[in-house]
């Protein structure tokens, strides 16, 4: 028995058994605590990762993806210490790991090196076949252009065209247009009779000769002018007047002694404005002899007679000339006067002789 003293004058006694027990709860209680106590000092730590960087280092902490940017990402390596690790720093598996964050896929994804393979495999494109119009069946030319809009009107066209070249190789051919144009309307055969008019030769119409009427005898003449003259006794010849001639009998020609001879007048040219374009070269080329003071034997009795917007005006020497108007020498009684006549105002030149 073990006696023990506890609250002063308060004692009570444990038997051996009982105080082994209570020793043994007591040292796992102990236990107990000092085992709840490492694992919350050491729970952190224990949790951590560790980071292979490339300068052959390695750090254990832990990764805080919020503080990820692009200069890198903190890591927690104690409680209260924090160090900025450059993604740079870390290894290729570290970065993919981190990739697969959706916070730091942004910043760790330009860091990563693709190899060949991979690089391929987000590269490849994907070929999509485009929609395409199913072809139609099989079919033989004819039933197939019958089976569309299109091609019915095709048809048509091709049906009027032939009937028009039918038309044609008869006019051409001098046929019957009815007939060429009636066999070139049927449905199936009808492009072989253009064909088969047009190598046909040209049908050429005779003309019926003209009947001779027999000239009569003289003596018949003298009866038939009897008759005339008998049958015509008792009507009044108007012709029959003294002085009267028919309007288109033949009538004698004067003698030469009679006829006063006239000298032959050139014809007058003219020059409309339309036809010709009246500029200082039109006038150097078509009357160059009107230039000079003195004119030729052939072209002295001539006159320039120029019809413009200001009136008409006949001369016989063109004493100027300029780029846009000339300068025309017209008389006025026993003296000349000169006017200016401008290219533009010109209507009508006529070169004539002065007794025209």
């Amino acid at each position: 028995m073990i006696s023990c003293g506890l609250l002063g004058d308060c004692s009570f006694f444990v038997s051996h058994s009982q105080f082994h027990l209570l020793s043994h709860v007591c040292v796992r209680a102990l236990s107990l605590v000092i085992g709840l106590s490492l694992c919350c000092l050491l729970g952190p730590l224990a949790w951590a990762d560790e980071f292979k960087l490339t300068n052959g280092q390695t750090l254990t902490g832990e990764v805080l993806p919020t503080s990820a940017n692009d200069q890198g990402v903190e890591v927690k390596i104690a409680e209260g210490q924090y160090q900025r690790v450059p993604w740079s720093n870390f290894s290729q598996d570290d970065l993919k790991t981190f990739a697969k964050n959706q916070r730091m896929d942004p910043f760790v994804e330009p860091f990563i090196e693709v190899n060949p393979a991979e690089k391929i495999q987000k590269t490849e494109v994907n070929l999509k076949p485009p929609p395409r119009l199913e072809r139609p069946p099989k079919q033989a030319l004819f039933s197939a252009l019958l089976s569309s809009s299109v091609g019915v009107f095709v048809l048509l066209v091709l049906y009027a065209t032939n009937i028009y070249a039918a038309f044609e190789i008869a006019i051409f051919r001098a046929k019957p247009p009815m007939l060429v144009c009636g066999l070139a309307a049927v449905p199936v055969l009808g492009f072989l009779a253009p064909i088969v008019f047009l190598s046909l030769p040209t049908r050429i119409t005779k003309t019926a000769p003209a009947m001779e009427v027999p000239e009569p005898a003289s003596g018949e003449t003298a009866a038939n002018d009897a008759t005339a003259v008998a049958a015509g006794e008792d009507e009044v010849n108007p012709m029959h007047a003294d002085g009267a001639a028919h309007p288109s009998g033949l009538k004698l020609a004067h003698s030469d002694t009679e006829t006063t001879h006239k000298p032959k007048l050139p014809e007058t040219i003219t020059y409309q404005r339309g036809q010709f374009t009246f500029n200082r070269r039109f006038f150097e080329t078509k009357f160059p002899g009107f230039f000079s003071v003195v004119r030729r034997d052939a072209e002295k009795d001539l006159l320039l007679v120029i019809k413009s917007s200001r009136g008409e005006y006949a001369g016989d020497r063109i004493s100027r000339i300029a780029a846009n108007d000339i300068h025309l020498q017209v008389p006025r009684g026993h003296a000349t006067e000169e006017v200016l006549i401008p290219f533009q105002e010109i209507q009508e030149i006529r070169l004539k002789h002065k007794d025209a």
